[in-house]
């Protein structure tokens, strides 16, 4: 299946210039969906070594992250915006095109040593998954592999995550 074929894609959308692509088609068709998940799993099946858990920042990356998990046999561990967690945190601000944000993950989510892949939905700036890297390797973590669904080309994510060699399903010029 061309998952290429079932992104929506809105021309104007957040604001004029933007042509964004939307995943909510890869999310409500059951067939898609699953479709999605095993073609992330194949995409990732030759890393070098196999992952103890997905990370996967929110809130997209949750829509894969989660059943890839499961389907791998794998833990998941979400990564939050600030104040979602109730335990303690550790947290990594990132600096964003106005002002930083910061992502959060419970203090015993990653302990030293665990390997860890990080599912996203996307693949843009790169600044949230860099974030959601440095926060795990701030744990101990070591990053086995970082994947997303969709990646834009031409706008410094991939040379940003370089060190992570990130791969993707599906890719867009912006």
């Amino acid at each position: 299946m061309d998952l290429k074929e079932k992104v929506r894609i809105i021309d104007g959308f957040p604001f004029a210039g933007i042509s964004f692509k939307d995943i909510t088609p890869l999310l409500s068709d059951p067939d898609v969906y699953m479709e999605t998940v095993n073609q992330l799993e194949k995409l990732v099946q030759n890393l070098d070594e196999k992952p103890d858990i997905i990370v996967a920042p929110e809130s997209r990356g949750f829509f894969f992250g989660i059943p890839l998990a499961f389907k791998m046999g794998i833990g998941f561990v979400p990564a939050r915006k600030p104040g979602k967690l109730p335990c303690e945190v550790v947290s990594q601000e990132y600096t964003l095109e106005y002002g930083t944000n910061a992502i959060e993950m419970h203090k015993d989510a990653v302990g030293p040593g665990t390997k860890v892949l990080i599912i996203d939905d996307l693949i843009a700036t790169g600044g949230t998954l860099l974030a959601t890297a440095q926060l795990v390797e701030k744990m101990g973590g070591r990053i086995v592999g970082m994947a997303a669904v969709i990646e834009l080309t031409d706008i410094g994510g991939h040379e940003k995550l370089k060190k992570y060699n990130p791969i993707a399903l599906i890719s867009y010029p912006c």
